[in-house]
C-alpha cells in the first residue's frame, strides 16, 4: 500500500491510499496539526516503526476503509449501509491496536519537539519513563520525515510505503 500526503495551505494536508485489497478509495482531507508532522504522516510511521498490524494504516491495508471512502459511488453507498448497520469485519486486536497508535502517537511527538528544541519540555501526561527505546526510534522516524513535510511547497507530496503482513489481508 502507498499512502501520499499532499500539502496544503498552512497546517492542511490531504491524504490518498492505493491499496491492493478493497474498493479504491477517495483521497480525504486530514485533521492538520503540526507544520511539521501532520496527524496521519504520525500514525503511519508510529505504527510502522511499532509494528502495529491493525491500526489506522494497518486497517486499510487489510480492507477496511477506516475514516475514508470508496471513490466509486456504488461502493460508497454499500459502504455507508455496513457502517450504519455497525458491520466491520476486523480481528477484536484491532481497537487494541488503535488504542496503542495514539497513545504512541501521542508521546512521540512532544518527544519530537522536545528534541528538536520545538518546545521546552514534554507535557504533563509525558514522563521520562515513557520514553522507551521503542518511543526513541519512532522520533528518529518522525525526525526522517519532518523536515521533508516542512520543507515542501504547497501540492507538494510526500509518499510512504506501508507492507502488511499477509495474514492480515482478506
Amino acid at each position: 500500500m502507498r499512502v501520499t500526503f499532499t500539502k496544503g495551505p498552512g497546517i492542511g494536508y490531504e491524504v490518498a491510499v492505493q491499496r491492493e485489497t478493497g474498493p479504491a478509495l477517495a483521497p480525504r482531507n486530514g485533521p492538520g496539526g503540526h507544520p511539521y508532522l501532520p496527524h496521519d504522516l504520525v500514525h503511519l510511521l508510529v505504527e510502522l516503526e511499532a509494528g502495529i498490524e491493525l491500526g489506522v494504516f494497518g486497517q486499510l491495508a487489510a480492507g477496511d476503509n477506516g475514516l475514508f471512502w470508496p471513490a466509486d459511488p456504488a461502493e460508497r453507498a454499500r459502504a455507508g449501509r455496513q457502517r450504519r448497520a455497525g458491520k466491520r469485519h476486523l480481528p477484536p486486536r484491532a481497537e487494541a491496536d488503535m488504542v496503542r497508535s495514539e497513545e504512541l502517537a501521542r508521546i512521540a511527538v512532544p518527544v519530537w519537539e522536545v528534541r528538536r528544541g520545538k518546545a521546552p519540555g514534554l507535557p504533563g501526561y509525558v514522563s521520562p519513563r515513557d520514553v522507551t527505546p521503542l518511543v526513541e526510534r519512532i522520533v528518529d522516524r518522525l525526525d526522517e520525515h519532518a523536515d521533508r513535510w516542512h520543507a515542501l511547497p504547497v501540492d507538494g507530496s510526500l509518499t510512504v510505503d506501508w507492507k502488511v503482513p499477509s495474514r492480515n489481508r482478506r
